[in-house]
């Protein structure tokens, strides 16, 4: 039976650590899954890792129910949670609640998550009230990246770290059943995990959180460029798939060049009536010429 938000938070009460990962089609959920992961975020990561965009800024509603709905068809037993991209949800609770709806009902996520604290409380509220699980996210905010300046360390002073435990209160008191923390001070991290009841999923904020999330690509090297390509420092580092499908390409490359593929292995020989046919040039119907 597939994970719910309730699995999530009992994992929690029986200090179970909880494995999450991106995914963006439906060949990574299905290897995600196969390997149980305990949850898959479609995250608004993907305007970076899969359409080329430098920010997650541009994602639109329409693209996280696209990748969600291929998610959610390879995956049998993770949590498939959508991401609430930027300003799908800050405008107005009911906005909030719309987005929730769409990325539940179209694009067959089973929790939605957002970003930001205590101003988006109340849209977390309403989004619980009406049955859907809401995972929170507070730290770096990716939708801000503008506004805060970079994708840089949050909450470095003791007012800001007061601030961000604040918002995390404020998103458990509204019925969130998670938090992600992302790139806080591991000792904040710590203390906002026990501070909660629900569990913390830390990304670049250490291993005093209730869980880990990272982007899938970042694991596994899979980038468009494997050679200028960038690891985030709080990435773990498990293959180098990016070096290894680019030399498999070149390889195909260099024998499509060189005659050497395809071999007569890899095409079809068809039944020998029609070879003898071919066989004989003067029983091809030569072609009319055009008038």
């Amino acid at each position: 039976m597939a994970r719910t938000a309730v699995d999530l938070l009992a994992m929690k009460a029986g200090s179970e650590r909880i494995a999450m990962i991106t995914a963006y089609d439906y060949p990574t959920a299905r290897l995600a899954d196969a390997a149980g992961v305990d949850a898959i975020l479609v995250g608004d990561t993907l305007g970076m890792v899969v359409l080329g965009h430098d920010s997650t800024v541009p994602v639109t509603v329409a693209d996280i129910v696209y990748h969600t709905r291929a998610v959610a068809r390879g995956a049998r037993d993770a949590l498939v949670i959508g991401d609430m991209p930027f300003f799908s949800y800050q405008m107005s609770d009911e906005q909030a609640m719309r987005t929730a709806a769409t990325l539940i009902q179209d694009g067959g996520a089973r929790a939605v998550k957002l970003e930001g604290g205590a101003p988006v409380a109340s849209a977390v509220r309403r989004i619980v009230a009406a049955g859907v699980p809401v995972m929170g996210h507070v730290g770096l905010t990716p939708q801000s990246v503008h506004a805060l300046g970079g994708f840089k360390l949050q909450a470095r002073t003791p007012a800001s770290a007061n601030r961000l435990i604040d918002d995390a209160l404020a998103l458990e008191d509204a019925g969130a059943f998670a938090i992600v923390l992302e790139l806080v001070p591991l000792a904040l991290a710590e203390a906002v995990t026990r501070r909660l009841r629900i569990p913390t999923i830390g990304i670049g904020a250490g291993p005093g959180c209730d869980g880990q999330i990272q982007v899938l690509h970042d694991l596994i090297g899979l980038d468009g460029d494997p050679e200028r390509g960038h690891r985030p420092r709080h990435a773990g580092h498990y293959a180098d798939v990016g070096v290894a499908i680019r030399e498999a390409i070149r390889r195909y490359a260099a024998d499509v060049r060189s005659g050497q593929f395809p071999a007569p292995d890899n095409a079809f020989a068809g039944s020998a009536e029609l070879r003898a046919f071919l066989a004989d040039g003067a029983a091809i119907r030569p072609v009319n010429p055009v008038s």
